[in-house]
């Protein structure tokens, strides 16, 4: 029998009471009986596969097995067809390779898919050039961590997800790396999960992208150079916390979008060099807190059908306008915010200005109402306009205010 297509059944038992996982089988390539030792594995058995190309597709985990790469061996699903389905729970997939998924505007097709499981981990493997590289339909308590996600997404429409989430629960998406895909991540009606210390960047539309998720965390996370950093919408209880969001630049680029949110909180996270750093649409009692706005377009943009909201403790610097709304009603708070255009005083030094900070310029007023007046923008025309409004007010609203600014930067 050829050596490149050898099953090699090697069977460990131990001598202690202690259950251990077998090794089943030895994979080489080409792997043509992957399948049967798939399927006649025992529950708890690896599958070890050496390194190597496998042509293979549509491979089904019908049992709750290991399957371990040695060396990264390469599936290639040839720009056809799905690599790996997996239909039961308590599987382990590492250190394998996986590249070239089909393409289908009938079906989603992916890398490896997780259909109705639960407690399935993707550890260490690497995806290239997949539509979607995993996607998890159905499925809870799974856990995606330290995968390397890379494709060549030209445009939303011939693109997929790196991680896609539907109907799903208790997820933790892990310390993974992605890029060039339509979004980095994608969660729809997924709840109570994690989202923790990844990497998105150089994705077509979002970094992350929510719909209709409630009660999920996402922290440590970094948002990079992405068509919009995140979009969180139709969603409650989401905390977002301690992540980076940078380099989000476009005409319709965030840092965050919120759309539609309620009983969330924003706290720890770094916005720098973005379009827009925060935008909220419909937004209700959410906390914004000890953030840092940093060389932003627009360090804010408060729609006016936000209310409950409260701003505080965050330092806003260096951005060209730090809040824009498209009302005069305000509904929302802000308090103990550090602003460097603030040019109060401080008589009683105790660290709080004694007049209060107005944080929606003239300017952005203007062009909030005509688009078109950006052109002028850093004119001696601006400056006359916002030291006469100074003087006597009339276009800015003037209940959006923050009563206690503080002179100096917050340590955060």
């Amino acid at each position: 029998m050829p050596v490149r297509s050898l099953i090699c059944l090697l069977f460990f038992f131990t001598c202690t009471q202690q259950a251990q996982a077998i090794i089943s089988a030895t994979i080489t390539a080409p792997g043509t009986g992957l399948q049967a030792a798939l399927d006649a594995a025992k529950p708890g058995d690896t599958i070890m596969v050496k390194a190597g190309l496998y042509k293979l597709h549509n491979v089904l985990v019908r049992n709750p097995v290991h399957l371990v790469g040695e060396g990264f061996p390469v599936f290639d699903g040839e720009g056809k067809y799905e690599t790996f389905i997996v239909t039961s729970g308590r599987v382990y997939i590492a250190g394998i390779e996986i590249r070239n998924t089909g393409r289908s505007s009938l079906s989603d097709m992916a890398g490896i898919r997780l259909q109705d499981v639960s407690n399935v981990t993707i550890n260490n493997c690497r995806f290239y050039n997949t539509t979607y590289a995993v996607y998890l339909q159905n499925s809870s308590w799974c856990t995606i961590s330290d995968n390397r996600i890379q494709a060549q997404g030209t445009d939303e429409l011939q693109s997929g997800n790196g991680v896609h989430a539907w109907k799903s629960s208790h997820l933790l998406i892990r310390n993974n790396v992605i890029n060039g895909h339509r979004d980095g991540i994608y969660f729809e009606f997924v709840t109570e999960s994690r989202i923790e210390k990844n990497i998105s960047f150089n994705n077509i539309r979002y970094g992350l992208h929510f719909m209709f998720s409630h009660h999920d965390t996402y922290s440590g996370n970094t948002f990079r150079n992405n068509g919009a950093g995140v979009a969180v919408m139709y969603s409650k209880g989401v905390d977002m916390q301690h992540n980076h969001f940078d380099h989000n630049w476009g005409d319709a680029a965030y840092g965050i979008l919120l759309k539609e949110i309620s009983d969330s909180r924003i706290s720890g996270n770094v916005f720098q060099k973005n379009t827009m750093g925060l935008y909220m649409e419909g937004c209700s009692r959410i906390r914004v807190y000890r953030n840092t706005f940093s060389a932003n377009g627009w360090a804010m943009r408060i729609q006016a059908n936000c209310d409950g909201n409260r701003f505080e403790v965050n330092n806003f610097t260096g951005n060209s306008f730090d809040v824009a709304t498209n009302g005069s009603m305000v509904l929302n708070v802000f308090q103990d915010n550090y602003w460097d255009k603030y040019e109060g005083y401080d008589l009683d030094k105790d660290g709080t200005g004694d007049v209060p900070y107005y944080p929606v310029s003239v300017y952005a007023v203007i062009t909030e109402r005509i688009p078109a007046a950006m052109i002028l923008y850093r004119s001696f025309l601006t400056n006359v306009m916002d030291q006469a409004e100074k003087v006597m007010p009339s276009i800015i609203p003037d209940q959006l205010k923050d009563s206690s600014p503080k002179m100096k930067k917050w340590p955060l």
